[in-house]
């Protein structure tokens, strides 16, 4: 009877003591959830910054933009010269055009006559993960979809002209005693 007493409580210690080395499709969704949360995708596009002048007919839709991010908050607009030609299309402006406080979640390097921003944002697609697989019991790779949401800001985006709404991402996960299942990129 000790002795079956004594293997039962060797083997609860052992079951107890024995780390989670198994992952599945849904927990590595998840460390790959926190992991961009964190370490966000995205693209970038360049704002211009300080005077700028608008003076022809495809200046004037970049100032519509403008004028929409001003009027969304994301930047100051200061006309500080109108040259109206008579009869004629082609006026020219100059604005003055400043950054706001709410832009800041959106730039990513500052300099004197333009800004990198972030353009489109990739977040996780509500779909299950495209491909998961364990490559070894402390390693495993999961691919995922990534859905594009565009900022303010996806006019100035570099390659507008992409052929998806969405990208395929693979990461990797890697299994460590200390910290449990993580992405390594």
């Amino acid at each position: 009877m000790k002795k079956i007493v004594f293997l039962a409580l060797i083997t609860l210690i052992a079951v107890s003591c024995k780390d989670k080395t198994s992952i599945n499709a849904d927990e590595a969704g998840k460390e790959v959830t926190k992991y961009l949360q964190s370490n966000p995708e995205y693209k970038t596009g360049k704002v211009s910054v300080g005077e700028l002048k608008f003076n022809s007919e495809k200046e004037y839709k970049e100032l519509e933009v403008y004028q929409k991010l001003e009027q969304e908050g994301y930047i100051g607009l200061t006309r500080v010269n109108a040259k109206k030609k008579f009869l004629s299309k082609d006026s020219s402006f100059v604005y003055m055009v400043k950054l706001t406080d709410k832009a800041s979640a959106f730039v990513l390097k500052q300099q004197k006559d333009n800004a990198t921003v972030k353009a489109v944002v990739y977040e996780l697609s509500d779909e299950k993960p495209v491909d998961f697989s364990m490559v070894n019991s402390s390693s495993a790779k999961i691919t995922v979809t990534l859905k594009k949401v565009n900022t303010p800001f996806s006019f100035f985006e570099k390659n507008p002209d992409d052929s998806a709404d969405f990208i395929n991402k693979t990461y990797r996960l890697k299994y460590k005693k200390e910290t449990g299942w993580s992405v390594t990129r």
